[in-house]
């Protein structure tokens, strides 16, 4: 089983990126996902997850309003979209499958190699 995290990029302080995550040896249709981030000397946050059985979504409190995370079931692929960037937001992004409810989210199985995001001012 390996996830792919992919779409990451350099861009100006309020630019947009739209993140995917794709799978091998597994659906996404049928696994919780999430995101993570991870800048130098910080320590891994969640940032978003999304239940694949009830459609629950959360969000870090620092992203709401910005990202919005959303599955294509049938490609199996789940996107991340990053609106209003800011430099704070620079990080290696990494998705993963995830328990997630309402209120949180962490990691649960399998993780992807990242995608470095990096956001200018």
């Amino acid at each position: 089983v390996q996830l792919q995290a992919s779409g990451g990029g350099l861009v100006q302080s309020g630019g947009s990126l739209r993140l995917s995550c794709t799978a091998s040896g597994l659906s996404l249709a049928y696994y919780n996902v999430g995101w993570f981030r991870q800048a130098p000397g910080k320590e891994r946050e969640g940032v978003s997850c999304s239940s694949y059985s009830d459609g629950t979504t959360y969000y870090e409190d620092s992203v709401k309003g910005r990202f919005t995370i959303s599955r294509d079931k049938a490609k199996s692929t789940v996107y991340l979209q990053m609106n209003d960037l800011k430099p704070d937001d620079s990080a290696v992004y990494y998705c993963a499958t995830a328990f997630c409810t309402f209120n949180g989210m962490g990691p649960r199985g399998y993780w992807g190699k990242g995608t470095l995001v990096t956001v200018s001012s």
